[in-house]
């Protein structure tokens, strides 16, 4: 083995890896002086010049002359005889220096000088790999898919470093194959067995976030603050933003003209439903826009228990829930209120309160039908007898009695 086919593992992993100069001259020094220092006992007395843009090395030994019957220590004094061979005007007590070739070492110390240079750009690369990602924990990287496995996907980063998607961080309507790209927001990076991990993710709000940021300039800019994200990946998100700019609309910035911002977005989370809202310190207004499509009659705010009672028109009510709840769920989790969502019922100039009938039907039995949403006799009336059994406490003869006085009543 020559000084070539060292230098050159360095050079290739240099240039590979982006390892700075001084820490690669740093690493090679260390390295050869350990072997030194196993070999002859010290390193004190050698010099190790390193050139790596040549590619090459040299290791210069300093010696002491003395006389042919004083040496005592033939690593760091030569004999006057010795010294000669190498120049005939070497006296007594001068020093002399001489290259040491890798070949002196013995085949057993260089291996072991390849093993630790081995070791040693491997740490160095960790290291590398884990500084750079731990700075990048928010941030979307590109990458290509290596590997598609059945509970994640192995992406390499543009300097071949392996990046990991697990199925959980991915978007249920996802589908990759090894060569496409991939983008995704740096998660995670932890160490595992000593080996740095980094993980992506689809489904992080802050990935939605980073990708207004792509589209939206006046949110890279910071005229537009996103205030909060709610997301269920790949059905629906509601994003608040709020403009310090009076001039500005925020939610007409997001969507773009026609939607050609938010376009690009809803493509890149597998469509998934955006609603935009404009941001309010008015609880009220907040609420009700968090809620869209739906149009809200009144709204009564339950401020201690974080609780919002919305009132709607009967065919609004499907459009506040959303499919599956989820547009309610989302606008509660972006407000903060526990939302409830009532039907509004037209005023009956005929109807009667519950109250007024405390003549004929017992106070904790009124407060049983207002407990299930009743406030008047058509309320009641307006349920079946088995609606009536199967939501209260009360008796059967009892709903009987009182659907006979409510009858009574309008008849």
């Amino acid at each position: 083995m020559d000084n070539m086919n060292l230098i050159d593992t360095f050079a290739e992993f240099k240039e590979l890896k982006n390892i700075d100069r001084a820490t690669m001259m740093s690493v090679l020094e260390d390295v050869f002086k350990n072997v030194l220092q196993k070999t002859y006992g010290t390193d004190e007395n050698y010099d190790v010049i390193i050139n790596i843009d040549k590619g090459d090395f040299e290791i210069w030994r300093n010696r002491e002359v003395v006389a042919d019957d004083e040496i005592d220590d033939p690593n760091t004094q030569i004999t006057l005889t010795e010294a000669k061979k190498i120049d005939e005007d070497y006296e007594i007590g001068e020093d002399v220096t001489d290259e040491v070739k890798l070949v002196d070492f013995g085949r057993r110390a260089i291996l072991n000088l390849r093993q630790n240079l081995a070791s040693r750009i491997l740490e160095l690369e960790k290291d590398y790999i884990f500084s750079k990602y731990k700075d990048k924990i928010g941030e979307i990287v590109t990458g290509e898919v290596y590997q598609v496995w059945k509970k994640e996907i192995l992406v390499l980063d543009d300097e071949g470093n392996e990046l990991i998607l697990p199925k959980t961080e991915q978007i249920p309507t996802d589908y990759f194959r090894k060569g496409d790209s991939l983008r995704a927001v740096v998660y995670k990076v932890e160490l595992r067995n000593n080996n740095p991990l980094i993980i992506l993710s689809r489904t992080a709000s802050v990935f939605l976030e980073r990708l207004f940021e792509l589209e939206v300039p006046e949110i890279f800019d910071g005229l537009i603050t996103i205030k909060k994200i709610v997301r269920v990946p790949g059905e629906r998100a509601k994003v608040a933003v709020e403009s310090y700019d009076e001039r500005i609309d925020p939610v007409g910035a997001c969507v773009g003209m026609k939607g050609s911002r938010i376009h690009g977005i809803v493509r890149e989370l597998r469509n998934e439903n955006i609603d935009v809202i404009n941001y309010s310190a008015n609880v009220q207004l907040f609420i009700q826009r968090a809620l869209n499509p739906a149009k809200i009659t009144s709204i009564k705010i339950d401020e201690p228990g974080k609780r919002a009672n919305v009132y709607l028109k009967p065919d609004e009510v499907s459009l506040a829930i959303g499919k599956g709840g989820l547009n309610i769920r989302l606008a509660s989790q972006l407000t903060g209120y526990e939302i409830d969502v009532y039907r509004e019922v037209e005023v009956d100039d005929e109807d009667v309160n519950l109250e007024e009938f405390g003549d004929e039907i017992e106070g904790w039995i009124i407060d049983e039908l207002k407990a299930i949403g009743c406030d008047t006799a058509k309320n009641v009336l307006a349920l079946s007898r088995n609606e009536l059994i199967k939501r209260t406490d009360l008796e059967e003869e009892t709903i009987d009695e009182i659907l006979r006085i409510f009858r009574s009543e309008f008849e």
